[in-house]
C-alpha cells in the first residue's frame, strides 16, 4: 500500500513538473500548452503506461471543480473599469450568441451528420462555450486593446453558466416545459446567480477588510474560498453557481484587499494547477483508439462551429452596438474587431468536460460525443491558437503598448493603495523619442525605473525613451486608469498626443495639465 502510494506520488510530481516546464516551450514557442498536458494524459493513460481510467461521473466532478478554480481567478484578475464597458456585449455573446451557436451547429449535424435533433442540439450546446483557461492563457500574451480582451474574458467566464443548465437539461429530461417556461427558468438561474455572487463578493470584500487575520497567508485562502462559497451558495439556491463565481471573484479582485497581490499569486497558482490536472485527466480519460473514428465528425461540426456559428454569433450580439449610437460610442466594432472576435472564441477543456455530462448519464451517442469534441478541441486549438497573433496584426488590432500590473507583494504599496505597472516600448511604438515628462502623467503616477539594455536607471524628466525600454511605473488606485488612458494615447499619437485631444480617449474627460515638478 505504502509502495503504491509513493509510486503515484512520484508520478504525479513528474507530471506536474512536466507540465511547468512546457509554459516555458508553449510561451516561447507559441504553441498551446493545454494541448501537452491532454497529451500528458494520453501518454500516460491506456494507449501509453497503461494507466486505464474510464470514470465519466468522478472525470465531470473534478472538471466542475476545477472551472470553478479556473472562473474564479479570472474573475480575481478582471478589471472593472475594462469591464464595465464591454459588460452588455459580454453578456449578449453569453446568451443570444449562445443560442445562435446552439441551432446553427445543431442545424449543420443534423442535415449532415444524421443526428436526431435531441443530440444534434447537444452537440451545439457543448461546442458554443468559450473555455476560460484557453482564453485566458493566451490572449493575455497578446498585444490587443484591453476592451477587446476583456470582451472575450467577460464572454469565457459568463458563457459557461447558460450553457451548463442547456446541456444538463439535453443530457436528462430534455425540454419538458413549453418553451417560454424554460427561458424563464433559465433567466431566473442566471439573474438568482449573478446576485448571489454579487452578495458573497460584497460581504467578502467586507470581511477581508476588517477582519485582522493573523498570518497574510490566510487571506489568499480566504479569498477564493469565499468564490468557492458563491458557487455552492447558487447550486443550493438552484441558480447558476459559475456566474456567481465570476461575479464575487471581479468584486473581490477590485477591491482594496489587503495581501491583494498574494490574493492573485494564489489564485494564479491554484488556476494553473486546476488546468494542469483537468487537461490530464481528460487525456487519460480518451481512448486513443476510438479517436481516429470521430476525426470525420470532428472536422464537420468544428467547420459548422468556426465558419457559421460563432460568426453569426457574434453578428447578431454586436448588432445594437453598430446600430445604437450611445453604444456604437462605448466601444469600436467594426468589421476588424468582429472577425477577430468571431476567430478568438476559442475552446479548450470546458467543452470535453459538458461532454462527460450526457456521458455520465448514459445518455446514446454520448461516447461519440465525448470523442467527437476531443478530437474538435485539438484541431481547432491548434489551428486558432496558432494564428491569433498573426491574425491580429493583420486586421490592425494589435496595440503597440499595453501597461500590465506586476504580479509581486509589495506591503508599501498595499499601504498607499497603490499598483505597480510595467510597459514595454516595442520597436514600431510611437512611445521611442518621447521625453519622461512628455508623457503627462498625472500627480500620483511616476516612472520609477527605465530598463534598458540590461541595466536599470532612475530616469529624470528629460529622459528620452528609446526602443526596447521597460518602464516601472507607479501609480495610486484615483490615478491609474488615467494614466493607462495618456500612455495609450501617447503610444498612438506620441508627441502629438496632447494636441489631438486624445488624453481622454477611451472613455474619459481630458485631464488638465499638470505643473512641471521641476518648477518646484
Amino acid at each position: 500500500m505504502s509502495a503504491d502510494i509513493d509510486l503515484a506520488l512520484l508520478l504525479g510530481a513528474a507530471v506536474v513538473l512536466i507540465a511547468v516546464a512546457a509554459v516555458r516551450i508553449s510561451t516561447r514557442f507559441g504553441f498551446p500548452s493545454l494541448l501537452i498536458y491532454l497529451g500528458i494524459g494520453l501518454l500516460i493513460g491506456e494507449g501509453g503506461l497503461g494507466i486505464r481510467f474510464d470514470d465519466a461521473e468522478l472525470t465531470r466532478i473534478l472538471g466542475f471543480c476545477a472551472l470553478i478554480v479556473i472562473i474564479a481567478e479570472g474573475g480575481l484578475t478582471a478589471r472593472v473599469s475594462t469591464l464595465r464597458p464591454v459588460l452588455g456585449l459580454a453578456a449578449l455573446l453569453s446568451t443570444a450568441g449562445v443560442a445562435v451557436s446552439i441551432v446553427a451547429v445543431g442545424l449543420v449535424t443534423h442535415l449532415l451528420l444524421g443526428l436526431d435533433w435531441r443530440l444534434a442540439l447537444l452537440y451545439g450546446a457543448v461546442l458554443s462555450s468559450t473555455d476560460a483557461a484557453a482564453v485566458f492563457a493566451t490572449l493575455r500574451r497578446l498585444r490587443l486593446p484591453p476592451r477587446l480582451v476583456a470582451t472575450l474574458e467577460a464572454e469565457s467566464g459568463m458563457n459557461d453558466a447558460p450553457v451548463v443548465i442547456v446541456v444538463v437539461l439535453l443530457s436528462t429530461t430534455g425540454f419538458v416545459h413549453p418553451l417560454w417556461q424554460e427561458l424563464l427558468i433559465i433567466g431566473y438561474e442566471l439573474v438568482a446567480g449573478a446576485a448571489i455572487g454579487y452578495l458573497v463578493g460584497v460581504s467578502g470584500r467586507w470581511l477581508l477588510r476588517h477582519a485582522a487575520l493573523p498570518s497574510a497567508g490566510l487571506y489568499p485562502i480566504a479569498a477564493v474560498a469565499l468564490t468557492v462559497l458563491a458557487y455552492a451558495a447558487g447550486a443550493v439556491a438552484h441558480a447558476s453557481g459559475f456566474l456567481a463565481v465570476y461575479v464575487a471573484g471581479v468584486l473581490l479582485g477590485n477591491a482594496r484587499l489587503p495581501h491583494r497581490q498574494a490574493i492573485l499569486g494564489f489564485a494564479d497558482g491554484l488556476a494553473w494547477t486546476a488546468q494542469i490536472g483537468l487537461f490530464v485527466l481528460l487525456g487519460l480519460l480518451a481512448s486513443p483508439d476510438r479517436l481516429a473514428g470521430a476525426f470525420v465528425e470532428a472536422l464537420v461540426a468544428g467547420l459548422a462551429l468556426v465558419l457559421l456559428a460563432r460568426p453569426l454569433s457574434v453578428l447578431v450580439s454586436a448588432l445594437p452596438y453598430r446600430l445604437a449610437g450611445p453604444l456604437r460610442r462605448r466601444i469600436r466594432l467594426g468589421w476588424r474587431e468582429q472577425t477577430f472576435l468571431s476567430w478568438a472564441g476559442l475552446r479548450g477543456a470546458v467543452p470535453i468536460v459538458l461532454a462527460t455530462i450526457p456521458l455520465s448519464a448514459s445518455m446514446p451517442g454520448a461516447r461519440q460525443l465525448f470523442d467527437v469534441v476531443f478530437v474538435l478541441v485539438v484541431i481547432f486549438t491548434l489551428v486558432q491558437g496558432g494564428t491569433l497573433a498573426p491574425l491580429a496584426r493583420r486586421l490592425g488590432v494589435v496595440a503597440e503598448a499595453e501597461p500590465a500590473e506586476l504580479s509581486v507583494e509589495t506591503a508599501p504599496l498595499d499601504r498607499v493603495h497603490a499598483d505597480l505597472l510595467t510597459l514595454d516600448i516595442p520597436p514600431e511604438s510611437r512611445l521611442r523619442g518621447v521625453h519622461v515628462d512628455e508623457l503627462r502623467l498625472p500627480v500620483g503616477a511616476s516612472v520609477t525605473l527605465v530598463v534598458r539594455d540590461g541595466a536599470g536607471f532612475v530616469p529624470s524628466a528629460d529622459t528620452r525613451l528609446r526602443a526596447g525600454d521597460s518602464l516601472l511605473i507607479v501609480a495610486t488606485a484615483e490615478v491609474r486608469e488615467v494614466a493607462e488612458r495618456r500612455l495609450r494615447a501617447v503610444s498612438r499619437r506620441g508627441r502629438l498626443a496632447r494636441w489631438f485631444n486624445e488624453y481622454g480617449a477611451d472613455g474619459g474627460a481630458p485631464d488638465p495639465p499638470r505643473r512641471d515638478p521641476r518648477r518646484h
